[in-house]
């Protein structure tokens, strides 16, 4: 009995430990708060990049503007080995980022991969526009 119980947890570890939990972007605090106004002074061509602080994910922040008027916010850590914790950079013009540290390209439109190796988007998080002010927030 206790050997049959022993192999059933053995076996349950083993297939619980897989290498896809570390190829996601870890979960991290964002809050993050910034007028509008401040937001259309700060930006270049609509994109607003925000430097890793306590509350601003994993790598910092992407914050674009995109052609229909709307706001997306994305972590700046890569898909691509997300350990490393390699920040995105905007390419010219602000239509993809590309990790400097593998080569992989992402949309800035839904922050989906567009060049290998990047397999996963980029993490997403919510922005809610409200009293003149965008708020990005997971």
């Amino acid at each position: 009995m206790r050997t049959g119980i022993l192999i059933v947890l053995i076996s349950i570890i083993l297939l619980s430990c897989t290498k896809d939990g570390l190829d996601r972007i870890p979960e991290a605090y964002v809050n993050y708060r910034i007028t509008i106004q401040e937001f259309n002074i700060k930006n270049k061509n609509g994109l607003l990049l925000v430097n890793k602080m306590d509350n601003t994910g994993v790598a910092g922040l992407i914050i674009y503007r995109r052609a229909d008027n709307a706001y997306v916010a994305f972590d700046r850590c890569s898909s691509v080995n997300p350990q490393n914790r390699c920040a995105v950079v905007p390419d010219d013009p602000n239509l993809t980022a590309t990790d400097p540290c593998s080569g992989a390209k992402f949309s800035l439109f839904d922050g989906s991969p567009v060049k290998a190796p990047a397999k996963r988007p980029l993490k997403e998080y919510k922005v809610i526009i409200s009293n003149f002010e965008i708020s990005v927030l997971n």
